[in-house]
């Protein structure tokens, strides 16, 4: 495959499925919506290619950190949700919790939130195609993709995960096995215990409990353990108690392994954004912020006609993040550390407020 050379002049583009387009998006997920929508307000000439239809709900903890609601506004979007005020930490007797300090946060469920950033793409005139982007080829001016019949001058990978697009790239970097973690998630139509996202730290991962509305509770599990749902829970048997299976509501969603590692987010004219840019550790719950706002680094970058560039302003948008995360994960997985971790925690409240204010 030639790596072309790259600009970022927007140039109009005809409709319809035949049609040589600015960006052809891989995934109508958040990352790629938000993709969509901020270069159709940018005027790029887009198309969507998602086979899943609407809505596409995952295995998602579901919050909203204040600076994803910021994005969200930013877009112009009000999506419905329960109000966040904050983070608590729960292990044992011990109990750390921080307010934000910018703004709440916001408990949504995850098909709403696909609703919204879809209904507002579709308005702007984005088309989405109920396809899959399958056999990806590149030459000097643009991409083309037999499966959908759209040419495009740009490829955006936001399919997600395990990427299809950047898996047939060879763009992934291997990882290790026995430090893979996945994540759970199951509704309980229950009333959840505080506006907080509360954390339970348990002895093999956490349980996170999000405030969906006056009686919806989304309960997100995070563990190394390959086990059931329920036998993941009965780890912690205080939350357990709390839980009566009657109060289910949905079926369980799992994802995983969460760690994806990525050798480069610029292939020639492909550009990988959301999850499919990689992916640390849903543990400090920012996966839909950095999604959103690696949507809006990456448009800006276009815009600007430095798409090359989109690889350092995309370290430096996630740098924060991926320092405390990849810490907070080490220490997690050191036996002698992770029991430490909420305890300190509890000991030390204005420093937990300042890495929660730091990540929100």
């Amino acid at each position: 495959m030639r790596v072309p050379a790259t600009d970022g002049h927007v140039r109009p583009g005809g409709r319809g499925v035949n049609r040589t387009a600015d960006l052809l998006i891989a995934g109508g997920g958040p990352a790629g919506l938000a993709t969509a929508l901020y270069a159709a307000r940018a005027g790029f000439d887009v198309v969507v290619a998602e086979p899943r239809g609407t809505p596409i709900d995952k295995a998602c903890g579901e919050g909203l950190m204040p600076g994803a609601v910021r994005e969200l506004r930013a877009l112009g979007l009000e999506v419905p949700g329960h109000p966040i005020t904050g983070i608590r930490y729960r292990q044992g007797p011990h109990l750390a919790q921080a307010e934000f300090r910018r703004g709440h946060g916001l408990g949504v469920r995850r098909t709403l939130l696909h609703a919204a950033l879809h209904t507002a793409v579709v308005a702007a005139g984005v088309s989405v195609l109920p396809l899959r982007v399958r056999d990806v080829r590149q030459d000097a001016t643009g991409v083309s993709d037999s499966a959908t019949g759209v040419r495009a001058r740009w490829l955006v990978a936001a399919d997600g995960l395990h990427s299809p697009v950047r898996r047939s790239l060879g763009l992934g970097a291997a990882t290790s096995p026995d430090r893979s973690r996945y994540g759970l998630r199951r509704h309980y139509a229950v009333e959840p215990p505080s506006s907080y996202v509360e954390v339970h730290w348990g002895p093999y991962g956490e349980a996170y409990l999000t405030p969906l509305g006056p009686r919806l509770l989304g309960v997100a599990l995070l563990t190394a353990r390959r086990a059931p749902f329920d036998e993941q829970l009965a780890g912690f048997p205080a939350l357990a108690a709390l839980l009566p299976a009657g109060a289910a509501v949905g079926t369980v969603r799992g994802a995983g392994p969460l760690r994806q590692r990525v050798r480069t987010r610029v292939y020639g004219r492909v550009l990988l954004v959301g999850d499919a840019a990689g992916y640390v550790d849903a543990l400090t719950g920012e996966g839909l912020a950095l999604a959103l706002a690696g949507a809006r680094v990456l448009v800006d970058q276009l815009r600007r006609g430095t798409p090359r560039s989109y690889e350092t302003a995309w370290q430096r948008a996630t740098l924060r993040h991926r320092l405390l995360t990849h810490g907070l994960l080490r220490a997690r997985q050191q036996p002698r550390l992770a029991d430490l971790i909420v305890p300190t925690a509890a000991r030390l409240p204005r420093v937990f407020t300042l890495a929660v204010d730091a990540l929100a």
